[in-house]
Formats: structure tokens, C-alpha cells, sequence
């Protein structure tokens, strides 16, 4: 069996192996693709399995690759396949959820406490020499933010949402949760379900942990920012498209918006005309925050394990019917 693996770089840079899928077949692997359909579809050639973890497949891939029966997404988010397409070509598509909880909550924290107290930006202040000129026995150089008693409002609480409101209640803050669906056994003293007005209108910070769909799509807009507190913050670990990014940009301009710290943009790698990089007081990493090489371990034995159950003819973590 012919496998090929499409833009394999980002999940193992070389820290990781491959070995545990090479025992199923002859597997090729691209660290880089790119998104051109006439390579895609020259990549991929005769193989029965792909798999992809940015590179689009979209029909005309799909439909040019007649042997391919497994996708194989090296992610959660699956918007990069064509599904409607895959399900009629009876193409099983397969994703990986649930590998980087604890990876992304940790890091939406670490994102929460940069904002807050500058971490970095004192660092560089000492080492630039402006402690040992200081006349006082210590300085700062932005204001700094206690996090008890603060409201933590999070958009989509899911596993990583939850999984963020764990640690953010150990740091005395409140939670206000806003889900589709509702388990009112996670309701406490200092968590409860809220109505996306009640969430804007009360919440110190908003953390977004909701998939990408048409509800979703801009949710955070000039509208929505104009019922938030002044001086809210926030934080994107989740997709990109949440955000209009121009007008998060006017509100961080205006100090509407105190800070936001941003892991996703609407287009990646991020565009030179992104509205965010010219944008005061904003945090912006490669998305990351799913990167810890544990979390990618955890991602490469599901992929492993989704394949095998797929030859076992009992396949598992399948997207389309």
C-alpha cells in the first residue's frame, strides 16, 4: 500500500518518527507541498493514503487521484478537505481531536499572563541596561494586572475551554461560559453558562475556544466590541476567521480593547498587510499554542492508531459519513 504524507514538517520537524506508520505500508513523506492542485495531485500520484495537514483537497485534487480511499488530516480542524467531495469518491476522511487540550489551555494562560505583566518586555528592559540605571529598586514600564476576582468570559466551552477554565479558576478568576450545548454540572460559585450579551457586557477578558463556522465567522466585530467593558481583553487561540481583524485593530488603537494576544490569524503564515501588525498593545505568535512536542506525540500515535483501525476495517475519528 502507497502512503504519502504532504506537508509533514510541521508536525515532526525531526524530533519525532515516523516509523509507526512505515510498518503499514511504503510511506513517502513531503515535508512541503504547497498548495498548487498540479503538485498536489503529482505528490500524491497512485497512493491509497494521504495525509495532509494544511495542504488543501479540494475536488479537482480528489477527483484526479482515483486510488486514494484515506485522508488522513494530521489536525483537528478538517477544512482543508473537500468532504462533500471525499463521500462521494468514497474517500474516508479521518482527523485527530482531542491531542492538544492541555497544550492549548496552558498556552491561552501563558498568552493571559504576558498581557498582564510584560514578562518579556522587562526582560529585555534589564538586560538593555535599564535596571542598573534605575534610581529605584525596581521598576515597570506598562501598567500590571491582578487576574483574582477578574471575569474570564470563554466562547465555546469544549474540552479546551474547560480545560482553560480549570487553571484560570486556580488564579481567582470567574468564569463566564458561553457553549451551544450546556452541562450544568460544570456550573459552580465561580463558573457558570451565560447568553453572548451577558458574556460582552461582564467579562474582563474574553478567551475564544469555539470552532469556525458561519455562526462563529467574525464574531468578534466592531458590533460586539462596542458592548464590551473598556479596557477588555483578548485572546484568540481557536481560528483566525473569529475576528475582524481591522476592527480589532481600531479597537486596540483607540484603547477600547486594552490587549489581545492572538495565536491564529485569517491567513497563515500571517499576510504583510495584516491589520493586527500595526495594531497597539497586541501579542501575536505562529500559532503554536498546540506545539509542545508532547501534545505532537499524542497527535502522531492517534494518526497511527486511526490508520490501523481503518485496515482493521473498523475505522474511528471519521468527519464524513
Amino acid at each position: 500500500m502507497k502512503m504519502v504524507v504532504l506537508d509533514g514538517y510541521t508536525l515532526n520537524p525531526g524530533d519525532l518518527t515516523w516509523e509507526g506508520l512505515k510498518q503499514y505500508g511504503d510511506l513517502k513523506v513531503h515535508y512541503r507541498t504547497g498548495f498548487n492542485p498540479k503538485t498536489v495531485i503529482e505528490t500524491i500520484g497512485d497512493a491509497e493514503v494521504v495525509f495532509t495537514n494544511k495542504v488543501p483537497l479540494p475536488q479537482e485534487v480528489l477527483e484526479q487521484v482515483p486510488n486514494l480511499k484515506y485522508i488522513g488530516v494530521l489536525a483537528t480542524g478538517y477544512n482543508v478537505v473537500d468532504v462533500e467531495t471525499a463521500n462521494k469518491l468514497n474517500i474516508l476522511v479521518a482527523n485527530v481531536p482531542n491531542y492538544g487540550t492541555a497544550a492549548v489551555a496552558q498556552f491561552t494562560m501563558g498568552l493571559l499572563l504576558e498581557m498582564c505583566h510584560h514578562i518579556g518586555d522587562h526582560n529585555k528592559a534589564v538586560h538593555d541596561g535599564e535596571w542598573t540605571k534605575s534610581l529605584d529598586f525596581c521598576f515597570w514600564n506598562t501598567p500590571l494586572i491582578e487576574l483574582a476576582g477578574k471575569n474570564l468570559g470563554i466562547i465555546g466551552f469544549g474540552r479546551i475551554g474547560q480545560a482553560t477554565a480549570k487553571i484560570a479558576q486556580a488564579f481567582g478568576l470567574n468564569i463566564l461560559a458561553n457553549n451551544r450545548s450546556k452541562d450544568y454540572a460544570l456550573e459552580s460559585d465561580t463558573c457558570r453558562y451565560v447568553e453572548l450579551e451577558e458574556l460582552f457586557e461582564k467579562s474582563d477578558i474574553i478567551s475564544l475556544h469555539c470552532p469556525l463556522f458561519e455562526s462563529t465567522e467574525g464574531i468578534i466585530n466592531k458590533e460586539n466590541i462596542n458592548k464590551m467593558k473598556d479596557g477588555v481583553m483578548i485572546i484568540n487561540t481557536s481560528r483566525g476567521g473569529l475576528i475582524v481583524e481591522e476592527d480589532l485593530k481600531e479597537a486596540l488603537n483607540s484603547g477600547k480593547v486594552a490587549g489581545a494576544a492572538v495565536d491564529v490569524v485569517s491567513s497563515e503564515p500571517i499576510k504583510e498587510n495584516n491589520p493586527l501588525l500595526k495594531a497597539k498593545n497586541c501579542i501575536i505568535t505562529p500559532h503554536i499554542a498546540w506545539a509542545p512536542k508532547e501534545s505532537r506525540i499524542r497527535l502522531m500515535d492517534i494518526v497511527e492508531d486511526n490508520l490501523k483501525a481503518y485496515l482493521d476495517e473498523n475505522p474511528k475519528n471519521v468527519v464524513n459519513s
